[in-house]
């Protein structure tokens, strides 16, 4: 997507939770791309930014729109300012932000499906406090998929939650279900789904020609034949030959702990995990503080730093931002796939 000057049109960087670490990481990463790019324009609480920023508003600029926002990218953090109405305590959440921040969110993202934005990068929202506001979604992932719902789409459709570090990728066939609800609401339908959604992200948007996908088993040891546990003979493979037939390159499922070493990682392209942890934890561990979320299968692109609201440091200067950096740059590369196709 490109501006009416010819120039890209910007991210649009929602700011998340005002009490967490978002203004400072956001604040941290236009100073590390402001030179490079991509550029973002900041949507959210200009007064929380600059209390972020050890220059204060001096390095802000209040923008009318994002077509403002790449002119002025290198010289000032571009705000599309959307007061808050309630004074913010750092490191202390509160339902009294929740408004504001859907409505960051809300507007981050018809920014994008109206063209005016090349994708929506959201910091880190607490989800707790939205619950208590009348919030109704699990997380970013579920709401942006219902802000999307109507806009057309060509292709496998999501959303599809992702993580990626360190050259791995993970997909996974359930979000955010507690672990006692794992295996009772995993279907070999929904699985076949996500598997579409990877192969052709993997395509579209990271320009793999041939994606490869693994499958991780359920159970321990991928249920030993059955002995512990049937789901892998009953839903996962009968998952994976489907998507073996419909043209995906797909394996059996094989034991999760024997998936994420660098042998393993070197023979797919991104594996499916059947749960939130099993899918999480390998990311975390090969990159804590440069993993990306990426949700897949929307109109938008949409990306997120792999980490949480970080309320114990929020305030305190410590919020380190290379993961915001890696989601605005490869929500950038994505996007600049998108407009090539």
């Amino acid at each position: 997507m490109k501006l009416a000057d010819g120039t890209p049109a910007p991210l649009a960087l929602s700011m998340g939770d005002p009490a967490g670490i978002g203004p400072e990481i956001t604040v941290k990463a236009w100073h590390a791309l402001r030179e490079q790019g991509p550029a973002f324009v900041a949507v959210g609480d200009f007064q929380s930014l600059a209390s972020a920023s050890a220059a204060g508003a001096s390095i802000l600029r209040r923008v009318a729109g994002p077509d403002e926002a790449a002119g002025v990218f290198r010289e000032a953090l571009p705000v599309l300012d959307a007061p808050l109405q309630a004074p913010v305590v750092a490191g202390k959440p509160s339902p009294a932000y929740a408004g504001a921040v859907i409505r960051w969110i809300e507007t981050a993202v018809g920014l994008s499906l109206s063209g005016r934005v090349s994708g929506v990068v959201t910091a880190p929202i607490a989800k707790a406090p939205l619950y208590e506001a009348g919030f109704q979604f699990p997380g970013h992932t579920e709401f942006l998929a219902e802000l999307t719902a109507a806009a057309p789409y060509v292709g496998a459709r999501g959303p599809v939650m992702m993580l990626t570090a360190g050259g791995l990728r993970t997909a996974l066939a359930t979000v955010h279900e507690p672990l006692s609800r794992v295996a009772p609401s995993l279907r070999s339908e929904t699985i076949v789904a996500v598997g579409l959604v990877v192969a052709e992200a993997l395509r579209r948007d990271f320009g793999v020609e041939a994606p490869r996908l693994a499958m991780a088993g359920l159970n321990p040891h991928a249920g030993e034949s059955g002995a512990l546990g049937r789901e892998e003979i009953e839903i996962i493979a009968p998952a994976a030959r489907t998507l073996r037939d419909l043209g995906v390159e797909c394996g059996d499922p094989k034991p999760a702990d024997t998936l994420f070493h660098a042998e393993a990682r070197a023979r797919y392209d991104a594996v499916i995990c059947m749960y939130h942890d099993q899918a999480l934890i390998p990311v975390k561990m090969l990159d804590f503080w440069g993993g990306v979320n990426v949700t897949l299968g929307l109109p938008i692109v949409r990306t997120s730093p792999d980490h949480g609201a970080g309320f114990d440091i929020a305030g305190r200067g410590l919020a380190r931002p290379e993961s915001m950096i890696a989601a605005i740059r490869m929500a950038g590369e994505i996007a600049r796939r998108r407009a090539a196709q």
